[in-house]
């Protein structure tokens, strides 16, 4: 996934500090806040998986390849489903 880092980092706005992105991407009110709830946690992350941005990509190889060759993202994102069940 895209917003995922090769360590298994998940990269979700809401999650991050509420401080201002050194990059200018994402603004201080779209981190994380006290008025987050487990309900928006699993919504960002339902989104993250549904729609993933892959114009600010944590794995810039997903995002490349969720762009130009959804096949071939879907082949490789049942295997490691699978292989993630088979360990």
């Amino acid at each position: 996934n895209p917003a995922v880092y090769e360590n298994g980092d998940v990269c979700i706005s809401i999650l991050h500090p509420p401080v201002e992105d050194s990059t200018g991407y994402e603004s201080a009110a779209e981190r994380w806040s006290p008025v987050q709830t487990p309900a928006t946690i699993l919504l960002s992350v339902i989104s993250m998986l549904s729609s993933p941005n892959d114009e600010s990509p944590a794995n810039v190889d997903a995002a490349r390849m969720w762009r130009e060759d959804m096949a071939a993202f879907k082949k490789r994102t049942r295997k490691c489903v699978r292989d993630s069940l088979e360990a």
